[in-house]
């Protein structure tokens, strides 16, 4: 009986041996490859000391756009929606950036102040979207490039019920998408 225990253990033993031995490297194709400490990280919009990549922004990105264009946004006048000269040149710069970077999309969001009910607002603010959009295109920027919407009243920039705050809520911002 003790023979047979013992004759028992041995073939297990040499079984799960052979068990093991039947596994197969993997093939170097298979192998997958080491991560590189030098890659590109397309997450990074700016160059960080010590990352190996320069400290200009990535071209084409909402970091390039704002360092390049005086403002990301227009200004309006109480109950307007008439772009005045300061307006078309902070615009022309906006088209420039877009000529030299055409796969770039963006939106131009409408803006009022907290004068007015919400509906008229919310009009108002597509008026100033739309004409920031219609000034682009003239400029040459195709208008499948551009989206708009209106908030109206309800993203103000600056809070308060005094002319400062209003001046600066009645606006059409240009959004390049992170």
């Amino acid at each position: 009986m003790k023979n047979k225990l013992v004759k028992l253990v041995m073939l297990g033993t040499a079984l799960s041996m052979t068990a093991a031995c039947g596994r197969r490297a993997p093939a170097p194709d298979q192998i997958p490859p080491a991560p590189r400490t030098d890659a590109f990280d397309p997450n990074q919009q700016t160059g960080q000391p010590g990352t190996g990549i320069g400290t200009a922004p990535l071209p084409g990105s909402r970091a390039d756009f704002l360092q390049n264009v005086r403002s990301d946004r227009v200004f309006f006048a109480f109950d307007s929606y008439s772009l005045d000269a300061e307006a078309r040149g902070v615009l022309d710069q906006q088209a420039q950036w877009l000529t030299r970077n055409p796969n770039v999309r963006v939106t131009i969001e409408g803006h009022a102040d907290e004068r007015g009910t919400r509906e008229y607002n919310l009009a108002l603010g597509d008026r100033r979207a739309n004409a920031a959009r219609n000034y682009l295109e003239s400029r040459g920027i195709a208008a499948s490039r551009i989206q708009t919407i209106s908030w109206g009243k309800e993203r103000p920039e600056a809070l308060g019920s005094n002319e400062s705050a209003w001046a600066q809520n009645r606006r059409a911002v240009t959004v390049v998408p992170e």
